[in-house]
């Protein structure tokens, strides 16, 4: 996808990341890689009985420009149920049979067994880790250093125009590290179905949280969902790479790579991801869906819109900061809402900003090293602490109707989540964001 001015020192990345911190051993190193490779679409696969209605889906993508690469690695932990380990050798054979048919010189798919994985490290990071690591050195081999690294599950499905926008887009942002990838859960606008009311409610909440975070001027605020995620090989070394985390992988790894800056969001597709109960990992869709379904709850709760205007009282302030004296310092400070009082003290607050105003010769660096210290995860530990404190979760379209009066949407006439969802999805395919560097 284009040869970068600094081939050669990202080529000491490459060799770099991969000789100290990318999963060993390689698993593909006797498959020949297609040249001049595009994108690498990476698809842990644990479980999974409908593996090939995936596989499928980007098979029929419409043709891109360069050649696409599918890994999928079926994997399992060692001591794993007999029932797992027989579905996943019933998956890794399946989708053995699928490629023999289905393999072209522009669109190949390979498959990996990574069967009784560590039960230390075993999970879905490790297995994200294991085949995007492995996608890296398909585009080193392929002398495309520029390529890109996809996230994708096993029980999503995707557009047709899937893998032609994700290259359209990378090509009209040649800066770019990495993007989110527009999604959408398959629902109905059903009142009798609880399944369909959760999943369209998650799916409110999750979007209500992102334009929140964008209301409060917190810089960082994407989806983090691992698969939607789509990353420039170059950027994804420099950063350190996937994590092995058991859950929140994506959270966790889109951290390092969103603060870069040129990241932005792909809305001219679409990703569709199962709705369905799980209680693989302890947080995300499936869990939320499955703790939803069992706790009688007739309504989705999401967080309180008052923790977002504290937080729009804290970040709406940086850019006075810089210059700011002591004794303005607890002006400032004292203006912040009580939840945040408590959870930083005026001490902590004053040594740190000293210490970055110390650091920063300018605002840019500033503002850069103040969301090092309130990043995403800090910011999300305020949330919970907010919410469990004092300001408790209520019904999620009670938190759309505040979120639509400062996004703007003078139009809503959203009564419940389906019409809310759907509001929010339309402004969403509408407005993507790109994040520029400061």
């Amino acid at each position: 996808m284009g040869k970068s001015p600094n081939s050669s020192l990202i080529r000491k990345q490459y060799d770099l990341y991969l000789a100290r911190y990318a999963q060993q051993p390689g698993y593909l190193e006797k498959e020949s890689v297609s040249e001049n490779l595009g994108i690498v679409v990476t698809i842990p696969c644990f479980n999974e009985p409908n593996i090939l209605a995936t596989l499928d889906s980007i098979y029929h993508c419409e043709p891109t420009k360069f050649p696409v690469e599918s890994l999928i690695l079926i994997n399992h932990p060692e001591g794993s149920s007999p029932e797992v380990i027989k579905q996943n050798k019933i998956s890794f054979d399946e989708v053995n049979r699928w490629i023999q048919s289905h393999n072209d010189t522009h669109r190949k798919f390979h498959v990996i067994w990574a069967g009784d994985l560590p039960v230390r490290h075993a999970g879905v990071g490790l297995a994200r880790k294991i085949v995007m690591d492995e996608a890296i050195r398909r585009l080193l081999r392929s002398g495309s250093l520029e390529g890109i690294v996809v996230g994708l599950d096993a029980d999503t499905t995707c557009d047709q125009n899937y893998l032609r926008e994700i290259e359209a887009y990378f090509q009209r942002h040649p800066e770019a590290n990495g993007a989110n990838i527009y999604f959408e859960h398959r629902i109905k606008p059903d009142f009798e179905d609880k399944c369909n009311i959760g999943i369209a409610s998650y799916e409110l909440h999750l979007r209500y949280m992102v334009h929140a975070l964008r209301y409060s001027h917190f810089p960082y605020a994407f989806h983090t969902v691992g698969s939607c995620l789509a990353v420039r090989g170059s950027a994804y070394v420099k950063q350190g790479g996937m994590n092995r985390r058991k859950a929140g992988e994506d959270f966790y790894f889109l951290q390092k790579i969103i603060p870069l800056g040129n990241f932005g969001e792909i809305n001219t597709t679409r990703i569709i991801p199962s709705g369905r109960k799980s209680d693989r990992v302890p947080f995300g869709t499936g869990k939320a869906m499955m703790k939803w379904s069992e706790s009688g709850e007739k309504v989705f709760r999401s967080y309180n819109p008052e923790i977002y205007e504290e937080l729009y009282l804290l970040f709406s302030a940086i850019n006075h900061l810089f210059n700011s004296k002591k004794s303005d310092l607890k002006d400032h400070y004292m203006e912040f809402g009580p939840c945040m009082k408590k959870f930083i003290s005026l001490s902590d607050w004053n040594d740190k900003i000293n210490r970055i105003q110390t650091e920063s010769t300018s605002l840019k660096t500033f503002r850069y090293r103040f969301f090092q210290w309130m990043n995403g995860l800090n910011t999300l530990k305020f949330i919970h602490y907010a919410r469990d404190t004092k300001f408790r979760n209520i019904p999620v379209i009670e938190a759309y109707q505040w979120l639509v009066k400062q996004i703007d949407l003078k139009e809503s006439r959203a009564k419940d989540v389906f019409e809310g969802l759907l509001e929010l999805r339309d402004f969403d395919r509408k407005n993507p964001k790109y994040l520029k560097p400061e």
